[in-house]
């Protein structure tokens, strides 16, 4: 496959300075850094490709001869896309980075701490457990004020017998004839550009440093063995659907020392047998009775901390929306709760007696019973939550 120029790698015109080349270079490398792409090849082979870019351009007698013959002019011993170790790339561009890698200002954007580099060079502890992820279905009552769920959950955990290390005694550990202990192999190779160095990990001992003359009889080599435990997780109020909490180091434990993993609990919401919920407000359908919604009453109604007293004014209309406040969910992260919002729906009788029948024949016959122009009805062609809105508004 045929190079791309260098100078769009690099999004740069062909009279660059090196000042905007330095820039462009930066600025790619810090978008496609591996620790910002873990596992990405596409964002990898990008990373390579700038450096190789930066590494000509930067030279003012590459950069001439590169000008002037193209690729053929620099392609002896020249490919970035031969390192095994990404991050030594960085050693050929100090100026840029801060000076050695380890005080870059990838460490800086990556978190601080010891960066990919300086871990790759420590004898290997182990391999990482997996993540768990467990689905909790909650009440609304639940999310409403938060609450502590214990879980039960299946997981790698260490082997008590060898101590996670996955030998039968601390003998059985042995320095890696290969490497001498340190994890990796190194590659020295030479050019008209200068020394390149190749580091790759040790296949011997899989990075470890070590290797396990004889395994341990209980968990055969692996440092770990399926168990069980009960975990506490603290819901804070205010969760909703799609939200998760993470439990650092509470998943699969890692093999021969690795460090565990985690589990991401998945908050799912069961749906409610009353309460319909919009963010932190919950609604409520309402049925009461003509002389109810025609006289007033004080009705007793669910909410999601128990019941309580709401008033229906007189000729109440059906449709009409009352607010309760402060008696829906709380806020995650904050002060306060939504409302609960109740609609009220007058009911009609279907199962008349003929008593019944001569009452409502009377009082058909008032004024005061019959709609007027002009009167006005919540009911209308609206969606409720239009309604909703005319209403607070």
């Amino acid at each position: 496959m045929a190079k791309r120029d260098y100078y769009e790698i690099l999004g740069v015109a062909r009279n660059a300075s090196q000042d905007e080349l330095k820039k462009a270079y930066r600025k790619i490398a810090m978008k496609y850094h591996p620790d910002r792409n873990p596992n990405n090849k596409e964002a990898e082979e990008k990373f390579k490709e700038a450096a190789e870019a930066y590494e000509v351009l930067s030279d003012a007698d590459k950069r001439r001869r590169y000008d002037q013959f193209g690729h053929d002019g620099i392609r002896a011993g020249q490919d970035f896309h031969g390192y095994s170790d990404i991050h030594d790339i960085f050693s050929a561009f100090g100026d840029i980075f801060g000076g050695s890698f380890g005080g870059s200002i990838f460490e800086e954007a990556f978190g601080g701490g010891r960066t990919s580099r300086q871990r790759s060079r420590q004898p290997h502890t182990g391999t990482p457990g997996a993540d768990l992820k467990v689905r909790l279905k909650l009440t609304l009552e639940e999310i409403a004020e938060g609450v502590e769920k214990k879980i039960k959950v299946k997981a790698y955990k260490s082997c008590e017998m060898c101590g996670g290390t996955g030998a039968r005694s601390t003998s059985s550990r042995v320095t890696c004839p290969v490497c001498n202990g340190t994890g990796e192999i190194r590659q020295v190779s030479r050019s008209i550009f200068g020394q390149f160095v190749n580091i790759s990990t040790c296949d011997q001992c899989n990075g470890d440093g070590k290797i396990i003359k004889d395994v341990c009889p209980e968990c055969r080599g692996e440092g770990r063995v399926h168990g069980e435990k009960t975990i506490k997780v603290n819901i804070p109020p205010g969760v909703t659907e799609g939200n998760y909490i993470p439990m650092r180091s509470q998943g699969h434990g890692g093999r021969r020392g690795g460090p565990a993993g985690d589990i991401i609990i998945l908050i799912e919401e069961e749906q409610h047998p009353v309460f319909v919920r919009e963010g932190d407000d919950v609604i409520l359908d309402l049925l009461i009775s003509f002389p109810e919604a025609a006289l007033g009453a004080e009705i007793e109604i669910p909410t999601l901390i128990g019941r309580a007293k709401l008033h229906i004014e007189p000729g109440t209309q059906s449709g009409k929306i009352l607010r309760m406040r402060e008696k829906g969910i709380a806020h995650l992260n904050g002060y306060g709760h939504g409302d609960q919002l109740v609609r009220v729906n007058v009911w009609t009788p279907t199962r008349l007696t003929p008593k019944d029948k001569d009452i409502l024949k009377e009082l058909s016959q008032h004024d005061s019973m019959k709609p007027k122009e002009g009167d006005k009805s919540t009911n209308s062609d609206k969606s409720f939550f239009e309604k909703f809105k005319d209403a607070f508004s």
